[in-house]
């Protein structure tokens, strides 16, 4: 099962190239909810000290207006990464009055749909059409689960990592076509054994009751407050978030066949009208309700734990960047926020992952049956809401297998990838890093999520309480930090560089919104 892997690693490996993967690209996208003292989520506009979340590079908001976005730019360290994003929340605290950055995926204190403001970005076009979309995603979905804060792991290969491997697969294309299929295949087994990312990094077994809004639930109560469930890993990723359910219904699936595929199936899905849609209107009353009533409004709008990138130019379409340049990078979309940290996310995780994706990358990746995407949709769902239960069997090629023993396989067929990626560290990062997953699968208990729940338990705690309290904990992090005055510098100068390019794209309009997002639809 693993041959092919392992030959490929063996000959990377012979290479005795100790400097490969030094030149990866990494970066980080972390969603935090603001909230007030009370811990709801706050009503007030994006702070202006924060600069504009149209045209920041860094700071900018999610759906909605609350929920803050974390960038980092690709780096080459792991260190850099988390240096960047913990130089982000310091200065992010320093802006705000009065309130805090929530700690968990899960929110809290949701007071219904009206509690829950959409993101605003100005009256430019491009501010519009942000604005307009979530506006359609709250029609559609609801605007409860689409304020579920995540972390986003971006990753690119080293161009030399790429030279070296097209030599030793015999590569015959050009080298952007080899690149694509390569990261395409990375994402066909990313998919495959993707269930592992909640197992090992969920930190959501639990929800404040407020979430649902009084909805009927099978989830078990924990305490008057609180709903879970006993052996969740990540309620984020089970059928409380958004899954693509409705997609799914309208026949649309994206296709990782190849990035032609999944472009065509995409492109399908943002042209498709869909009489579901059409029924809440367009522009009703002379607003926009939503972009368009097609089965999605832009790519974007199709949830999947991992996507394939390139760098857009200007208001380029996803799909017609990958189109004309291929496949810059990976997106990998499951990790729910790391409660236990105040990043939000720490090195031994960003080690794995790395790992993670080399494994993925060099294992072999035929294309995914309509029966392997079912097992792979099921697992993945299992996963999230029972995968700490200590006899829980999951699908393999159409045959049950214990979570526990795929995942002891899995980390055990790492460990000739840490030896890669470790000689282009100092002493045995990714080694150490694969140890401490190799534990939590020994031993569930160590796990975030189930972490989480002793200490709710111990301290008597409901999600709330516990949630409360590790936020406290965190922005007390982030005040003691010692001041760093030429990072508040640098933040301070792109706040303000980006209010005057948000303003200066208003100024320019030409077109009106409807030609605008004419002309945008209209790209192919």
């Amino acid at each position: 099962m693993y041959q092919k892997a392992r030959r490929r690693l063996k000959r990377l490996l012979d290479l005795q190239h100790s400097r490969l993967m030094r030149n990866s690209a990494i970066g980080i996208e972390k969603e935090s909810l603001r909230v007030d003292e009370s811990g709801g989520i706050a009503q007030t506009d994006h702070p202006q000290a924060l600069g504009s979340a149209l045209t920041h590079p860094f700071i900018t908001t999610d759906y909605g207006e609350a929920l803050a976005e974390f960038v980092t730019p690709p780096l080459h360290s792991i260190p850099e990464v988390l240096d960047f994003l913990r130089d982000t929340q310091q200065f992010v605290y320093q802006c705000l009055d009065h309130e805090y950055l929530w700690a968990t995926s899960m929110p809290c204190v949701v007071a219904g749909e009206t509690s829950i403001r959409i993101a605003e970005y100005g009256t430019s076009n491009p501010g519009m059409m942000k604005h307009i979309y979530r506006r359609g995603l709250g029609y559609r979905y609801g605007k409860v689960m689409q304020v579920i804060a995540g972390v986003h792991y971006n990753y690119s290969f080293p161009p030399e990592f790429w030279t070296l491997y097209s030599e030793l697969e015999g590569n015959e294309l050009p080298m952007q076509d080899f690149v694509s299929e390569s990261y395409m295949a990375l994402i066909r087994n990313l998919q495959r054994f993707g269930w592992l990312i909640p197992y090992l990094f969920g930190a959501s077994p639990a929800i404040c009751k407020s979430f649902l809004g009084g909805a009927k639930t099978t989830l078990a109560e924990f305490d008057e407050s609180t709903y879970y469930e006993p052996y969740a890993t990540s309620l984020r990723m089970g059928d409380i978030g958004y899954q693509n359910n409705r997609e799914n219904e309208h026949g649309i699936k994206a296709n990782y066949d190849s990035l032609d595929a999944y472009i065509a199936s995409l492109t399908c899905a943002i042209t498709t009208p869909c009489a579901e849609y059409e029924k809440l209107g367009v522009q009703v009353n002379g607003e926009y309700r939503q972009l368009n009533a097609n089965i999605l409004q832009i790519e974007n709008e199709y949830y999947s734990t991992i996507r394939p990138k390139q760098v857009p130019k200007g208001n380029e379409k996803p799909t017609l960047a990958l189109r004309r340049r291929g496949i810059a990078y990976v997106e990998l979309r499951s990790l729910d926020v790391n409660a236990f940290d105040p990043l939000g996310i720490n090195e031994k995780q960003l080690r794995f992952l790395e790992t993670f994706l080399l494994f993925c990358l060099l294992h072999e990746s035929p294309v995914i049956s309509a029966d392997e995407r079912v097992s792979i949709d099921e697992n993945e769902l299992v996963a999230a809401h029972r995968g700490r239960e200590p006899e829980l069997s999951l699908n393999r090629d159409s045959k049950p297998i214990l979570l526990k023993n795929w995942a002891a396989e899995l980390l055990e067929e790492m460990l000739p990838v840490c030896e890669l990626l470790d000689r282009s560290a100092a002493g045995d990062p990714y080694r150490a890093a694969l140890d401490v997953q190799k534990r939590k699968v020994d031993d569930s208990e160590l796990t975030p999520s189930a972490r989480m729940l002793r200490e709710m338990r111990e301290r008597g705690e409901g999600f709330y309480h516990f949630a409360k309290r590790i936020s406290e904990t965190h922005r007390q992090f982030f005040l003691n930090l010692p001041p760093n005055e030429l990072r508040k510098r640098y933040f301070t100068e792109l706040a303000i560089k980006s209010l005057e390019d948000q303003r200066a794209l208003e100024a320019t309009d030409e077109l009106s919104f409807e030609q605008y997002l004419q002309r945008y639809c209209s790209h192919s």
